[in-house]
């Protein structure tokens, strides 16, 4: 019996320890019942693993059926044992604990060849440190367990985000649509696909993601609950299982957390940026062109963003978004989606009478997160005061007749100048080369309610 395990016993149908087992012509033995159910089920008298047909009813398998019912007896004697707490050498009452073998023992056992020189410890003395060792090991993949459930939460929540995304780019997009000839509807159509296309590519990609999540945690979860199990266990089972507890839970290792990858989010202003204007040739009198769209995967959660995507303005309550690579930390700030890395380029702001405004040009590669505000080169209007600043945090207070409500944002040379008089506002000379522009993008942020345009 000891060369048969438990799986070597079982029906292939019904996954347990065969009861009443028969044998076909092809060798195969299955339980009598659950082979006529298989046969009723299938309406094909064929053998559930090779497919042959019998040859003759078959008959019951003698052999399998004494070994099901000796290992059946002798796994009622083991548990029996275990339960009653009695040495399966000695029949002895299991009161000591081996440090040397890390097991229970009789008295018997403690006087034995088996033993000798060996330390023992009375049970209850042993068992509380064992425990507490294996809580011990167990923890950090407790952590890992909360902090990967945490991590497929967030994942999950930017998954509904990134639904969300699509279908409001979308509505958006129809919207826009709706304003133009039916001779435009195949590039409607065009920009729908490639819409639905990333959707389904991004879509795609958190749930290859998430699935992976979850066979990490669907594995630390069974070692995590077989662990627990044993540590709730009976002393005396405790004790019995203790190493192979510790075993499985040192086998599984504690990677790295997995990072949501940069470029997760739709990118919405690839889809609508210029949408109108990529068809101005035909459709001039209707449309205008926006030379900065707002990224919205950039935006602070205490902001908002118009439809169009060149307007922003503050929300009187944080949203919550998600926490890609792309948004900035830095509060009421929000990207353009497009940089350069060489000529010259210029935008207006229309702050209209806000109070309170920063406008800014920073550097692609600064960090987003932590060191955003050290890459600036911005202007802001902040207690009736307009201040200019430079990226090393050197500021300088500007003179300024009147309230000017759109300054020009001038890039290879960066400079500012109030429009609707032309007037220079101010001139910083710090960029005076394209090769040392590196990546710029436009960068807005405010302080009030009402809007900001670009």
């Amino acid at each position: 019996m000891a060369s048969y395990s438990e799986e070597d016993l079982c029906c292939s149908i019904c996954r347990d320890i065969f009861k009443n087992p028969v044998i076909l012509s092809c060798s195969h033995s299955f339980c009598r019942a659950c082979l006529r159910s298989w046969w009723t089920e299938t309406r094909a008298p064929k053998c559930p693993i090779c497919k042959k047909k019998p040859k003759y009813e078959p008959p019951c398998n003698l052999v399998l059926k004494n070994l099901c019912e000796n290992f059946l007896l002798q796994r009622d004697q083991r548990a029996t044992s275990d339960s009653e707490g009695l040495c399966s050498l000695h029949s002895e009452k299991l009161r000591l604990f081996c440090l040397d073998h890390q097991q229970p023992a009789c008295l018997i056992c403690r006087d034995s060849k088996l033993h000798s020189n060996h330390s023992f410890r009375p049970i209850d003395e042993g068992v509380q440190d064992l425990r507490d060792q294996l809580q011990q090991i167990l923890k950090p993949l407790q952590e890992k367990l909360k902090s990967l459930t945490e991590i497929k939460e967030s994942w999950d929540k930017t998954g509904k985000y990134i639904k969300a995304q699509a279908a409001n780019t979308e509505r958006q997009i129809k919207q826009q649509f709706t304003k133009l000839h039916q001779f435009l509807q195949e590039q409607e159509e065009a920009r729908i696909c490639a819409l639905r296309e990333e959707e389904e590519q991004k879509s795609q990609m958190m749930k290859e993601q998430m699935e992976a999540v979850s066979r990490e945690i669907e594995a630390l979860s069974d070692t995590v609950k077989a662990t627990e199990e044993e540590l709730r266990a009976a002393d005396l089972s405790f004790l019995k299982n203790y190493k192979a507890a510790v075993e499985r839970v040192q086998q599984r290792p504690l990677l790295k957390n997995p990072q949501l990858p940069s470029g997760a989010l739709i990118d919405v202003a690839k889809h609508l940026g210029n949408l109108s204007f990529n068809i101005w040739n035909t459709m001039m009198d209707v449309v205008s062109y926006s030379p900065v769209i707002l990224d919205p995967n950039t935006v602070s959660p205490e902001l908002i963003l118009s439809e169009d995507l060149t307007c922003v303005k503050r929300r009187e309550k944080r949203r919550l978004l998600p926490n890609n690579p792309e948004r900035i930390r830095y509060p009421y700030s929000v990207l353009g989606s497009e940089g350069f890395n060489s000529g010259t380029h210029s935008w207006d702001v229309e702050v209209g009478q806000n109070t309170g405004w920063d406008v800014a040009v920073f550097e692609e590669s600064a960090d987003r997160k932590e060191d955003f505000h050290s890459r600036l080169w911005r202007l802001e209007l902040w207690n009736d005061k307009y201040r200019a600043y430079t990226p090393s945090g050197e500021g300088a207070d500007l003179s300024v007749k009147g309230h000017p409500q759109r300054p020009h944002i001038l890039a290879n040379k960066l400079s500012s100048f109030h429009l609707d008089d032309h007037l220079i506002l101010w001139f910083l000379g710090f960029l005076t080369h394209t090769t040392q522009l590196g990546r710029r993008r436009a960068v807005s942020s405010t302080s009030q309610n009402s809007a900001d345009c670009l």
